[in-house]
């Protein structure tokens, strides 16, 4: 009867195969609160045929306990070794260094944020280990991956909090009130940028009562400005007319076209409260859009939040990391991982962006690991494969 059991056990295997494995290992840096995958997503990749181990402790910061997806049915473990053992695909929030995956096994899809610009070393040294690794901000912004953009996801956190930091930095009240002991004007808010955390912070300013106003080089952007209930600045030129990439992004502007704009917007900073910037070129370093001059220029008691921070910053004053530096008076904030301060959400989003994604790697039928390596989500993400950094950007770069 054993052996009759044995030989059931050895067909089933070579039938179904062993089941694929999904590892959350905690994340490494002390400063990151986020986690790869909620307990709400653990279920749905058990329910999509695989075995989840969680690192022991990866979600307490966010507010996910260990109880919590041991009830979702993940298994926990002690450390990352425990959790990376034998796993098909290995989930972060933050790139990895190969020492954090320690017996990884070959051919292993590691997906995460990678910030993949600046760091082709850190790139290399992950092909070294044999994984195929993933950039999540590299996800190409077409219909089908829109629930896959983290980008999206988070910026839209991110300028949320950044109207929240500014008014808590802000030492008057946002809205306009009238008392019986006299009148409080409304904060005078200016968005520069108006990406996702730039609109994002245009409507959250506007619920406060602040009376808001912004620019951005992509004329799309004005109708959107405008839609939300905030006044649209820029120099609306021929240059400004063809400023947006085809993916929507922004151009890197003339000299010219800079200075314009500068003169304008040197000129309506010095009236402003509130400054918040969200301005990034992918790839490039964050542009200037405030100078020592105008920070100089503003009221003492204003407020500049520089969500660009950790790509050099918007503001020519600003310090990574530093929550206030204070300028004649002007408070400039220089937060880093902006939508990481609000880690419940932050992680609820993002380990739906990395659900959606994942659901497109895994064969239906067998439920298994069958990554497509023509598909278009997968060519633009795959930075390393087979041992080698394939993603084309990035080996111009190395």
């Amino acid at each position: 009867m054993r052996h009759a059991e044995t030989t059931e056990v050895i067909v089933a295997s070579q039938l179904f195969g062993d089941i694929m494995r999904i590892a959350v290992p905690a994340e490494s840096d002390p400063s990151e609160a986020r986690v790869a995958a909620t307990p709400e997503t653990v279920k749905k990749f058990i329910g999509l045929g695989a075995e989840v181990a969680v690192q022991a402790g990866a979600g307490v910061k966010s507010g996910f306990l260990d109880a919590d997806y041991a009830a979702a049915g993940a298994s926990i473990v002690p450390d990352a070794a425990a959790a990376v053992a034998n796993a098909d695909i290995i989930l972060r929030v933050r790139r990895p260094g190969l020492a954090e995956l320690p017996g990884v096994k070959p051919g292993a899809a590691v997906i995460a944020v990678m910030d993949p610009y600046g760091h082709v070393d850190a790139l290399n040294a992950l092909a070294s280990g044999g994984v195929s690794t993933f950039a999540m901000e590299l996800m190409p912004r077409i219909t089908r991956a829109q629930v896959m953009d983290v980008l999206s996801s988070q910026a839209n956190l991110a300028g949320y909090r950044a109207v929240v930091d500014a008014a808590a930095e802000y030492g008057k009240a946002m809205p306009m009130m009238m008392t019986a002991a006299g009148t409080v004007p409304a904060a005078k808010v200016f968005i520069m940028g108006v990406g996702v955390a730039g609109l994002q912070a245009i409507a959250t300013a506007r619920r406060m009562g602040a009376i808001v106003t912004a620019t951005d080089v992509r004329p799309a952007t004005k109708e959107q400005v405008e839609s939300l209930g905030a006044k649209f600045i820029a120099v609306e030129d021929e240059e400004f007319k063809q400023a947006e990439t085809a993916g929507g992004y922004a151009k890197e502007m003339s000299a010219e076209y800079k200075a314009k704009q500068a003169a304008l917007t040197a000129s309506h900073i010095a009236k402003q409260d509130i400054v918040i910037t969200t301005a990034l070129i992918p790839g490039r370093p964050a542009p200037v859009l405030i100078t020592a001059e105008m920070v100089h220029s503003m009221k003492p008691g204003s407020v500049i939040i520089d969500l660009a921070v950790e790509r050099g910053g918007n503001c020519e004053l600003s310090k990574p990391g530093e929550t206030v530096v204070t300028v004649n008076g002007v408070k400039i904030v220089g937060h880093l991982n902006v939508a990481g301060r609000l880690p419940a959400t932050a992680s609820a989003l993002y380990a739906k962006n990395l659900l959606a994604f994942v659901e497109t790697l895994i064969d239906k039928e067998t439920k298994a690991l069958a990554i497509q390596w023509d598909d278009e989500l997968v060519k633009a993400t795959l930075l390393t494969k087979d041992g080698a950094l394939v993603h084309p950007n990035f080996q111009l770069a190395a």
